[in-house]
This record gives C-alpha cells, structure tokens and sequence, in this order.
C-alpha cells in the first residue's frame, strides 16, 4: 500500500501544505488506497528536503507532481481521460501558476503579514521546548522572507501582492464558472491541485486579507465545501 509521508493536520484542514493536500486531494479521487503518515519530522527522511513523499514498497517518490505521475502510471488513472489535449495542456499550465506563483502569495500571507504569524509560529513551533520555541521561530521567519526575497515576490508591496493574489483568484473563479469541476461535472487530476491551494485559503481556519480575498468568490468556495463533502 502507498505510503503518504506529510506535515499532518493544521489550521482546520487535513495538512497546512498545499502540495501535501494536492496529492492527498487525488488519491481520493482516483480511488488509491494509502496510509497516512504525519510528522513534520519527516523532513528529514525525504530525499528532497521537502513534503510530501510517498514510499511504495522499494520505491520512494518525493515532490508533487512527480508523485501524482507516478500514480497515474502505476494504477493508470484515467481522470484526464475526457480532456482535450489542449485542455490537458491548459490545466498544466494553471497548475504550474498555483504552484509557482499564488505558493508564493500563500507562504507570504502566513509568514510575513504579522497578524497571521502569531498563529504559524503557535502551530508549527508550539510545542518545541524551552528555549527553541523562543530561538528556533524568528530564525525560521527570517529564512522564510528571504526565500520570499530571492523569488522575487517579496519585493513587492503588500498591496501589490493582494493585487497578484486577487487576479489568481479572480482568474480561477471564472474558468470555474458554473461548473461542479474545472473542465466539467467529473474531476479531473488538475481539481486535485487547485483544491489543495484554494482550501488553503478557502477552509483553513485562519482569517487575514488573503483569505477574505479568496472567500469573495462563491463558486470558488461552493467547489471547495463540495470537494471535501464527497472526499473528506
């Protein structure tokens, strides 16, 4: 059986890592069957420094796309099936936007912005003892905002970065339209992604600018509460 190596549950929704709900996301709608393993030390047994990663017997597979791959070969998963390929080829493309591009808004939305800091630094370094829970969370911090630096993201304002926020969004929620799924009434492996990242805004817990930005759109937050009463 698959084994899905991940952060665990945080802020009201199965993990606080969109790439982790990603595959968790399309491992229930293909039907795979996996055991849950959550540990944020589990960074340290990825090949890749990051989460998730599954292990299938011999096998270990790290980095969301590779693994959603790798299943979709190993159970030939047909959710694609019904896609053009030009369709095919544009929920590539909107996949990769979510994941190199409104990531970066999320991770600044959670790590910059001070008002939602206090609970990241509660959830992830709470129960560290004394004294790493007073060291070890502003050094994180400050990794983090430098990564936001060198991406680039964080060189913008934070007005800016609500701007870029809000157009992803924006720009989802009319692709979606009308639709129970993004390219019709059956999910396709492109639903995993944008479920993972628009719940990390949508049905999380937490309430900033960021995520009253993202609940503005009802057919957004309609298809999040309908993904997870049919798979969660």
């Amino acid at each position: 059986m698959i084994k899905l190596y991940s952060f665990g549950p945080g802020f009201g929704v199965v993990d606080p890592s969109p790439f982790v709900l990603k595959v968790d996301a399309y491992m229930r709608i293909a039907s795979i069957e996996y055991e849950y393993f959550p540990d944020v030390g589990n960074l340290k047994k990825s090949p890749k420094g990051k989460l998730p990663f599954i292990v299938d017997g011999e096998t270990m597979v790290a980095d969301s796309e590779f693994i959603i791959s790798y299943l979709q070969e190993k159970f030939q998963i047909k959710l694609d099936s019904n896609l053009s390929d030009e369709q095919k080829s544009i929920s590539y493309l909107m996949g990769k936007s979510l994941d190199e591009n409104l990531y970066w808004c999320l991770v600044y939305s959670r790590w910059a912005k001070d008002d939602t800091w206090i609970h990241v630094k509660k959830a992830f370094f709470g129960k560290m003892p004394f004294p790493l829970n007073f060291v070890v969370p502003p050094i994180a911090r400050i990794g983090v905002i430098s990564a936001l630096q060198k991406q680039g993201l964080g060189r913008h304002t934070d007005e800016e970065i609500k701007t870029i926020t809000q157009l992803t969004f924006k720009s989802l929620s009319e692709v979606l339209g009308k639709k129970t799924y993004f390219f019709g009434e059956s999910p396709c492996t492109f639903d995993a992604t944008a479920f993972g990242f628009l719940s990390q805004f949508i049905s999380v817990s937490l309430n900033n600018q960021f995520n009253d930005l993202a609940r503005e759109y009802g057919n957004l937050v309609d298809y999040c509460n309908n993904i997870k009463d049919k798979y969660y």
